[in-house]
Order: C-alpha cells, then structure tokens, then sequence
C-alpha cells in the first residue's frame, strides 16, 4: 500500500492551548466566574438602568441574565478584560473594533487595564454596545447560553489563525509534547496541565514540564525529594530553512545555560528538513541529538524509532 505523509495537527493543538487560556480570561466560562464574585442587587440595578425592562425581558423569557448580552460600568469595571467577549460576541476582529474613538479601551481587552479616562466613558461605551448587542438579539432566531458560546469562537477561530505565526514556536511545542507523552503514556503516575510525572520499571520518578528556558525539561526527581536536571528540549517551530541559523543559534544559547544548570543531554526539535549533520552541529555543538518533527510524527519512521528508543532508555521505562 502506498504510504502518504503524516499531516501534523500542530494549527489545532495551538488553539487549543490558547482556547483554555482565553476560557479563563474574556470567554463565557470567566463572565460567569467573574459575576459570581460581584454583588448581584448592583449588578441588577444598572442593568435594568441600561438595558431597560424590554431588552432584559427578552432574555429573561429564555431564562438568561442580562449581562450575558449587555455589558454595563459595574461588571466591566471588576474585570475589564471581559469587554472582549462582548467584541467577539458581537462579531468584530480586534483591528475593526479598537479603532478611532474606540482605540482608547484597547488596554482594557489587552491588559486588563483601565485608567481614569477609560473610567469615566464606560458608561458611554455600554450604552452604544447595548444598542449594538440589541440589534444581534432581534437578528439572530436562537438566544441562549450556548449561541453566545458560539458567535464568540466563530470571531476568536480567526482571530487565533491570523496570530499563528507568532505562536508557531508554542504549536510545535506542543505538537512535540504530544508526541513525547504518547511514548510515556503507559508509565505517566500523575499529569498536570503543563507537566507529566512517569515511574520507572525501576520505579525512578521523572517530571517532563514545560519550561521557559529550555522549552521542554526532563527532571529525575530522587526519594528525598532533590531533583536531578537530566534533558533539556529546545523545539524549534518555524518552517523557514533560510532562517534556521538563528533558530539553531537560539537553541545553543539555551543548552548553554542548561548545561550549566546540571542538564546532560541537550536535544533540539526543528520544522525544517534537510539540515544535515555538519550544519546543526556548526551551528549548536552543545546538542547532542536533532529531531525532526516533520518525521516524528510518523510512527513508522527511522525518525520516530530513533527518538523513542532514546527516549525509552533515558528513562528506564
């Protein structure tokens, strides 16, 4: 049977990533945490003060509260980020909404951040958003929980694709990890959301954890509890061959620093094919072993085969 190339995911493990990052910033998941925290009868009061009886009876009959459609001071003054889920509910992209006499709120959404100034218009910019967000109640024929759900992520799917170039490196990253905890998986004790404990047959514990510098750390933790720095993963995203010099030369900078933090193997992921032996190791010669993660995604590979066994043995699983 003829063989085709396997077609790495790496767009979607991102956005999923970055999807339950925003779940707990400016999606539905953080309004409904953040109005839990608030005092219900103040939130009431200026609701029915700026929606008015007509626009929160139409949600009421649905069995909604207001604020899942109409923003007002007092909720976004308590969390200001979450005047993003209002632009994403109401369908614009970041470059169309925070433009002219709306530019000042941008650090509101970005930073969470709201000075004097933005203070004292909040309430002019509820008013016209409730107009905005009244005109999509009597467009739309479904108003419930899950259709604001929806009409937020159509806005945001764009929103991340058009950004994935700076998240290519944390994509592929991600992708890697994937791979790496597919190999350990029978072995994994605990996981967390950015790391794995494994045992192994020797019943030895190691953390695998996202790490700043390097991206991917493998640490041998002893029975007293100190820990031993064993490999250092530096994974490499970007798909320019003409820029791999600088990539290789960043990884070198971080093994560097791994090497002298105790680490003993130094392994580098790369996005580009045909980098041969010479070139990586010119370019990073604290590397001990490149990957190619084009490869190891094919699990019939010489590459993928490669990169388990080394795996495997390093610890004793």
């Amino acid at each position: 049977m003829k063989k085709l190339p396997v077609l790495i995911p790496a767009l979607q493990i991102g956005f999923y990533q970055r999807l339950k990052k925003a779940q707990e910033t400016y999606l539905l998941p953080a309004l409904f945490r953040q109005v839990s925290l608030l005092d219900i009868g103040i939130l009431d009061r200026q609701l029915l003060e700026f929606a008015g009886n007509e626009k929160l009876a139409i949600l009421a009959r649905q069995g909604l509260r207001g604020e899942l459609l109409f923003p007002v001071p007092y909720f976004l003054s308590s969390k200001p980020v979450l005047l993003g889920y209002y632009r994403l509910l109401l369908g614009f992209s970041q470059k169309e909404f925070y433009k002219g006499p709306y530019s000042r709120f941008k650090n509101m959404e970005g930073m969470g951040r709201l000075t004097p100034a933005t203070q004292e218009l909040l309430p002019a910019l509820c008013s016209t958003l409730i107009e905005s967000a009244w005109l999509l109640a009597n467009g739309v024929s479904e108003l419930s929980e899950d259709a604001f759900n929806s009409l937020t992520l159509l806005t945001l799917g764009p929103q991340f694709r058009g950004s994935r170039n700076v998240a290519l490196g944390a994509e592929a990253i991600q992708t890697f990890f994937a791979l790496l905890k597919a190999i350990v998986i029978d072995a994994i004790v605990e996981e967390g959301d950015n790391y794995l404990i494994v045992q192994s047959a020797a019943k030895r514990t190691y953390k695998i954890e996202f790490s700043p510098d390097p991206d991917i750390a493998i640490r041998q933790v002893m029975a007293s509890g100190v820990v031993r720095n064993r490999i250092a993963v530096e994974v490499k995203g970007g798909e320019d061959f003409s820029n791999i010099h600088n990539r290789l030369g960043e990884a070198e900078k971080s093994h560097q620093k791994a090497k002298n933090e105790g680490f003993t193997e130094f392994w580098t992921v790369i996005n580009v094919m045909g980098i041969d032996h010479s070139l990586w190791k010119r370019e990073t010669p604290t590397t001990t072993e490149v990957f190619h993660l084009q490869e190891l995604v094919d699990i019939e590979s010489q590459e993928y085969q490669k990169f388990r066994e080394y795996l495997i043995s390093e610890l004793g699983i």
